[in-house]
């Protein structure tokens, strides 16, 4: 067995040595080896390996130079960044966390010859916030990561609406209390205490009450029983008072039901006089064949939503449900719906159109529309054939007509 072969005493003196960390002056970062001392750096330079690694190095240094020295800020950056965050710590203590591994960038092979040179780039770049002190220099993080400063910013906004919710309601409660301190000001009245006078002449009390209601009584009679003295007797009422009483009750009853009915009536002529048209037959629909009518579900898709169309056919025998033939917007013409006429709405055309009369005196006619009211939601049509002018029909009442 050799001299430096795996498991001989030697070889593990050597691993033992090599475990710890060396004097950074005695690593070459070209051919990336640790010397333990002066002795074995010296033999490693004169070495050919090194000397072809001299060459590399002497044919574009700056190369080198400048990738040692990327590799050598992005590690320190990095470790800054995962075990400090954004921190204020001090600069050398980073320095010592970085160079425990042993592969490390050493600082002798980048552009910077001591830490304090690599600590102010850090803060003339912006990469770090640096200050110098007493006890050395420190510096602290600055993450530009875009989910860390989303996050940040996230943070920022949810804190402030938290601040602005406080302050509004901290100035709620003080315009409250303000409005209570007034008010109380206001309705506040000097109240005297009380005193006895000096004479012993008795304390009265000004304090007004309310009339007490008292309860109806029967009629009562007085009855004397012995002459100077009188007591109050309850007696029935006879037979003649009492259908007094109730024939008035009776007058007046019929007085108040008279007038109430004249009331009714007058009301009601009023009404029916006011109103042109009969009230709507809620036993039979309003759809009728040739009616332009719009779909007001949702039901059937976005696409039909507030889509116009004439009905084409009815389908029950009252008038309920009908197939509506669809004609905008672009994309649905043409296309045959069943519905109720729920789901449907009466299109009201402008002057001079045709509609047709739903429902009322003048039921399925037509007429042509010769005025619109829209601050009372009515219209003036004139009949087709008949001529005559109806004033002020609802538009629930009319729809338009195609022939």
């Amino acid at each position: 067995m050799g001299k430096h072969e795996v498991g001989t005493p030697k070889y593990i003196a050597n691993k033992i040595k090599a475990k710890g960390l060396q004097k950074l002056r005695w690593y070459c970062q070209m051919c990336q080896k640790q010397c333990r001392d002066e002795n074995g750096f010296k033999c490693h330079t004169m070495s050919e390996s090194h000397h072809r690694q001299l060459l590399l190095f002497a044919d574009n240094a700056s190369k080198y130079m400048d990738q040692f020295s990327r590799e050598f800020s992005q590690g320190y950056l990095n470790l800054l960044k995962r075990q400090f965050g954004t921190k204020r710590v001090p600069a050398n203590r980073v320095y010592q966390d970085y160079i425990t591994d042993r592969n490390h960038i050493h600082m002798n092979a980048t552009m910077w010859l001591t830490l304090t040179a690599f600590v102010k780039w850090l803060g003339r770049t912006g990469k770090c916030v640096v200050d110098e002190t007493e006890k050395g220099w420190f510096i602290t993080y600055i993450d530009r990561d875009p989910e860390t400063i989303a996050a940040q910013e996230k943070k920022e906004k949810k804190e402030k609406m938290d601040k602005d919710d406080q302050e509004r309601m901290m100035d709620f409660i003080q315009k409250q209390v303000k409005k209570g301190r007034s008010s109380e000001d206001a309705n506040e009245e000097f109240k005297q205490p009380l005193e006895r006078p000096d004479d012993d002449a008795p304390l009265v009390l000004d304090i007004k009450l309310k009339p007490k209601v008292l309860p109806i009584k029967p009629i009562l009679s007085m009855k004397k029983i012995e002459p100077g003295i009188s007591s109050i007797k309850e007696e029935p009422l006879s037979d003649s008072e009492q259908s007094t009483i109730s024939i008035k009750r009776n007058k007046d009853s019929s007085k108040l039901k008279r007038k109430d009915s004249s009331l009714g009536e007058s009301s009601k002529r009023s009404r029916r006089d006011d109103s042109p048209e009969d009230e709507c037959d809620k036993s039979r629909g309003w759809l009728r064949k040739g009616l332009c009518v719009k779909i007001i579900t949702k039901s059937l898709g976005e696409k039909y939503y507030k889509a116009k169309g004439t009905i084409a056919e009815i389908v029950d025998s009252k008038g309920f449900v009908g197939k509506v033939k669809l004609k905008s917007p672009p994309e649905v013409v043409g296309h045959l719906i069943k519905i109720d006429q729920e789901h449907l709405e009466t299109v009201i055309p402008n002057v001079g159109r045709e509609v047709m009369i739903l429902w009322g005196k003048h039921k399925d006619d037509i007429a042509v529309i010769e005025k619109v009211r829209i601050d009372d939601f009515c219209v003036d049509v004139e009949l087709r054939e008949s001529k005559k002018l109806i004033k002020r029909v609802p538009y629930e009442q009319i729809c338009k007509y195609v022939e």
